[in-house]
């Protein structure tokens, strides 16, 4: 495992250069504005207007930033055989750049807010602010200070649809995750990225994020840059090098496929809101997304 993290950091260490400069500043109110575009577009469920709407803003903003820019355009059978037009968004800087770095997050929301207070409520779709529309904000932002500052390794920000479908709680699993899913079943020839970040939900207020128990178990390397680089940005009263425990998303079948992905999560402090109609952006922190993207810029150094 250690001869595994210093191939890596050698790649990385040759391939990145130094932190970022004053060019390279996140701009958490940007973000912010594309947090509440996304939630006012509609729920993002697939066959709902607002995931259209959506799919069709994220190729338009990530072709005008990105070198290039694959949509896996797919469908997928559901268990109760409904049919899903699904959509991932793949954006590329340095394409043919062997040394990679992998960014994902969901775009999609819930299509029912099983956890809300109100049983009446419950059969209805989330906004998905946070769930769904932080990630989503975050990494259109990095695209957008990576088009005004190219990095200096490949990197991949995928937008994966399809995660927050079906139920967590079957065994199958079938009907969640499945985006991700796809992308690890199809990925582009000899793909091999240095390591990979999920991010999901990470804009809530005074959050607190935990290292994940797959991450720490199967890509303890990554998990430890990671942390370190925040602690670098003085984060860590946000990062917490605590086993938080086993979260089933996104980054199992990247992990699944031989990538090594981690999970940055930041449930512990908003799963009151999670699943729930309240995940709106007055819930949520620009504070929190712009520490959360000044760590993924740094991470790209």
């Amino acid at each position: 495992m250690r001869r595994l993290a210093a191939v890596a950091a050698v790649a990385l260490g040759g391939a990145c250069g130094g932190r970022p400069s004053e060019a390279q500043r996140f701009d958490a109110a940007q973000a912010m504005s594309w947090v509440r575009f996304q939630v006012a577009a509609g729920p993002r469920v697939p066959g709902m207007p607002g995931h259209k709407v959506v799919a069709d803003w994220l190729v338009k903003e990530l072709r005008a930033r990105a070198d290039s820019v694959v949509v896996q355009a797919f469908t997928h059978v559901t268990v109760s055989g409904d049919t899903l037009r699904l959509e991932n968004i793949l954006a590329r800087f340095r394409p043919a750049d062997p040394n990679r770095i992998l960014y994902v997050t969901h775009w999609d929301t819930r299509p029912v807010a099983e956890r809300d207070p109100d049983s009446t409520k419950r059969n209805q779709p989330i906004p998905g602010a946070n769930d769904g529309g932080s990630g989503t904000a975050m990494l259109l932002e990095v695209a957008d200070v990576l088009k005004k500052t190219p990095p200096g390794v490949g990197v991949d920000l995928l937008f994966v649809d399809g995660e927050d479908y079906g139920s967590f709680e079957t065994d199958s699993l079938k009907d969640v995750l499945i985006g991700a899913r796809y992308f690890a079943q199809h990925l582009p020839p000899g793909y091999h990225p240095l390591f990979a970040v999920l991010w999901d939900m990470i804009g809530g207020k005074d959050q607190q994020i935990y290292e994940e128990g797959y991450s720490l178990d199967r890509a303890p390397e990554v998990v430890e840059r990671v942390w370190s680089t925040a602690e670098d940005l003085h984060l860590g009263a946000m990062f917490r090098p605590v086993n938080g425990g086993y979260i089933v998303d996104d980054h199992v079948p990247l992990l699944e496929a031989g990538i090594r992905a981690i999970d940055v999560i930041g449930y512990e402090n908003y799963k009151q809101w999670h699943h729930t109609l309240e995940d709106t952006p007055d819930k949520m922190s620009e504070t929190s997304l712009g520490d959360v993207g000044r760590l993924a810029l740094a991470l790209l150094h």
